[in-house]
């Protein structure tokens, strides 16, 4: 399957802010603000993970026990220091090293994002999987997930996902962002590459007692877009990368995923990557002029056009469902720019319901999140679903170096303290 074509224009309703759009969303905040005054805030959080033990946390993925709901557990990633479990306490149960580089000048592993699979048959037996993407080695590791813990069931002969040399692997534009997804005819994974605007479908396969996968096609979301003034803009990054995606999502009911591309907007297309993408809404900086400074490592930016759109800030990250029914639910998004959650609702043209902040309370507030990950069904402590997001500036009380960790939220507390009128699905345990 050839990739699909680069270049692409924005939809017209996504330029245009109409008047009584702008009333629309300043009532909704408004509503939010009125309706919300006891602040959202996580029932607690991981121990901090530190930057200068190379300890970055990115994405967690929750694995519900069906038997033993209390048992639990949300995997995460934390790039160069590997994979850390936690139990629903947020107590560390298991952690994984990242794998070794393969030579003295190559990169060890660095595992970037984390999602599931139930359900796989693996030599006669059904297991579930956690799936990670590995940025230094531009492949996949791959976890049973056994009595509580994870058994490292990746095929050594995989291969790579993007690049066909260890040279290369060394460029950096391997493997980045993840989302898992299950039909009828299997499981797949869809990988986003680093520094590019590409995205991968795989087919995860057994082989033996070993999870390999083969690729199915490539999608090239556009790296460039035609303005209504007659401009061409690319977002300002780094020169020669272009923009690239790390949050996604897949609605399994609609067979839809969403895609995260960080400096321009949430697209959403078939989850097999076949049809045209959509764009469900644009960062507020779309179409802002910059040109890269190598020096300083920054953008000079120009006059905004006011092309973007009203929501979402640079990066865009931390994409996740809350599924209530068959097609029904919600999409998050984290706007990383503002410290905030945007919420769309699943159905139809995805419009916009609001957002949310989580504020200091039993523990601090949470910042520039990257990766979430939600679940609707209670747990033990968490009525109505259990909510993880990472947080990009942990503060732990009389500690100065910068840490990262993850946040704790039941669902029902989202309900009830966002202001947006959401739902939580009838799902007990």
């Amino acid at each position: 399957m050839n990739p699909l074509p680069l270049g692409g224009s924005v939809p017209p309703r996504l330029l245009t802010l109409t008047a009584f759009g702008s009333i629309a969303v300043l009532l909704t905040a408004s509503a939010a603000g009125a309706a919300g005054e006891e602040p959202l805030t996580a029932i607690l959080e991981t121990p901090a993970l530190y930057d200068e033990d190379d300890a970055d946390a990115d994405d967690p993925a929750i694995w519900i026990d069906e038997e033993d709901p209390e048992d639990s557990l949300v995997i995460t990633t934390a790039k160069e220091a590997g994979i850390y479990v936690y139990d629903l306490e947020g107590d560390e149960v298991q952690h994984i090293e990242p794998r070794p580089a393969p030579g003295e000048d190559d990169a060890p592993g660095r595992y970037n994002n984390v999602d599931l699979v139930t359900g796989f048959r693996l030599d006669g037996e059904r297991v579930d999987l956690a799936v990670a993407s590995d940025r230094g080695m531009d492949d996949l590791g791959i976890f049973a997930i056994e009595d509580g813990e994870l058994v490292d069931v990746t095929d050594p002969d995989a291969g790579t996902i993007f690049t066909a040399s260890q040279e290369e692997v060394n460029g950096e534009h391997t493997a980045y962002g993840l989302a898992t997804f299950q039909n009828r005819s299997g499981a797949y994974a869809l990988v986003s590459r680093n520094a590019e605007s590409e995205v991968a479908l795989l087919k995860l396969r057994a082989d033996g007692e070993h999870v390999t996968w083969d690729k199915v096609r490539t999608l090239h979301l556009p790296a460039e877009f035609d303005l209504p003034n007659g401009d061409t803009w690319k977002p300002c990054d780094d020169t020669g990368q272009d923009p690239q995606v790390e949050g996604m999502v897949v609605d399994e009911a609609t067979g839809t995923a969403y895609l995260g591309q960080e400096l321009v907007g949430i697209w959403k297309i078939a989850a097999d990557l076949t049809g045209e993408p959509e764009l469900v809404d644009t960062a507020v900086e779309f179409g802002l002029p910059g040109t890269y400074d190598p020096e300083t490592d920054e953008c000079t930016y120009g006059p905004d056009p006011g092309y973007g759109g009203d929501v979402l800030h640079t990066d865009i990250e931390g994409l996740t469902i809350y599924a209530t029914g068959r097609g029904s639910g919600y999409l998050l998004a984290s706007s990383q720019g503002d410290d905030s959650f945007a919420v769309y609702d699943l159905r139809g043209a995805n419009p916009y319901l609001g957002g949310f902040t989580i504020e200091a309370g039993a523990v601090d507030s949470t910042q520039h999140s990257d990766g979430a990950d939600v679940v609707n069904a209670s747990l033990p402590g968490y009525e109505g679903g259990l909510l993880v997001v990472q947080d990009g500036d942990n503060t732990p009380e009389g500690a100065d170096e910068s840490s990262t960790n993850f946040k704790y939220l039941a669902w029902e507390d989202v309900a009830e303290h966002s202001g947006l009128d959401l739902r939580t699905d009838c799902g007990r345990r």
